[in-house]
């Protein structure tokens, strides 16, 4: 699929410095990725929060605002926040919170990348102790965990039933070691990422299942859960059809992973491509 992503340009500011050198002094260590749909009302108040917390880590961090064909203010808002560690990205057409992440993580340049929803209903005071616990661990990723002992969860019944099923299910189906797959709060080392996402099929339900299945599929086991603060708001987008589309892409994910050998081929052919392009650069080094 080929999209025109639309960096929006914040004329009231310099242009963002950041810069992927280690060592640089602009260096960014962290990368926020934000998806963001329907948006506008609040979007604002919610990343100018997220920078209040990240401004007390002291690590050189940005935010990557992804607008998933927003017709709301959710672009405009979003333009208002007057700092320079906020881009933002815009595309004129829902496709999907997968989408989103994954351009939010090719427009990053963070040594750790940070995954969390623009409506905030769980806290981005969080993210400072999943640093922690990367930084203590050694782990590939640092999951949010609803489940964790730790955690404050408030949260409908129904929704804790229906997310303890599909939990279940999720263990039975992959073998993951970690009790929640879908909290919208995660931290990845870069390398995880640029390893998974070229891999991946899902777009908009279950991109969050099928990003772990694939790095645990390429070895990237380490998993921590850390514990999370949820507020959770009754004007969601998810909804019972969500519900569907997420068991449908699952049972999608098993097929691909078990039985057509997708993740696998799909690498093999990455592969192949770049070492076709390495060869034509070494037969082409003037072009």
């Amino acid at each position: 699929m080929s999209v025109e992503v639309i960096r929006v340009i914040k004329p009231e500011l310099a242009d963002p410095a950041v810069d992927a050198t280690a060592g640089s002094p602009t260096h960014v260590e962290l990368s926020v990725v934000v998806p963001a749909y329907r948006e506008g009302k609040r979007i604002f108040a919610n990343i100018t929060r997220l920078i209040g917390e990240l401004d007390k880590l002291g690590v050189p961090y940005e935010v990557v605002v992804v607008s998933d064909g927003n017709t709301d203010a959710t672009v405009s808002e979003a333009k208002r926040i007057e700092s320079r560690a906020v881009r933002v990205f815009h595309y004129p057409m829902n496709i999907g919170k997968g989408f989103a992440l994954s351009c939010g993580v090719d427009q990053s340049v963070g040594d750790l990348v940070t995954f969390i929803d623009a409506d905030m209903e769980l806290d981005p005071a969080n993210i400072g102790g999943f640093i922690d616990i990367m930084r203590s661990s050694g782990c590939d990723a640092v999951v949010g965990s609803k489940r964790h002992p730790q955690s404050e969860v408030a949260y409908p019944t129904f929704r804790r039933i229906q997310s303890a099923v599909y939990q279940l299910l999720v263990r039975v189906l992959f073998s993951l070691n970690v009790r929640d797959t879908q909290t919208g709060l995660k931290l990845f080392r870069r390398q995880v990422l640029k390893e998974a996402l070229p891999l991946l099929a899902i777009k908009r339900f279950a991109f969050d299942l099928e990003l772990l299945v694939v790095a645990n599929h390429l070895g990237y086991r380490h998993l921590c859960e850390a514990p999370i603060k949820l507020d959770y708001h009754f004007d969601s987008t998810v909804n019972l059809g969500s519900a569907w589309n997420v068991l449908w892409d699952t049972a999608a994910i098993f097929y691909r992973l078990r039985i057509l050998k997708y993740y696998d081929r799909r690498r093999a052919q990455l592969r192949q491509a770049d070492q076709q392009d390495n060869s034509a650069a070494g037969a082409n080094p003037g072009g």
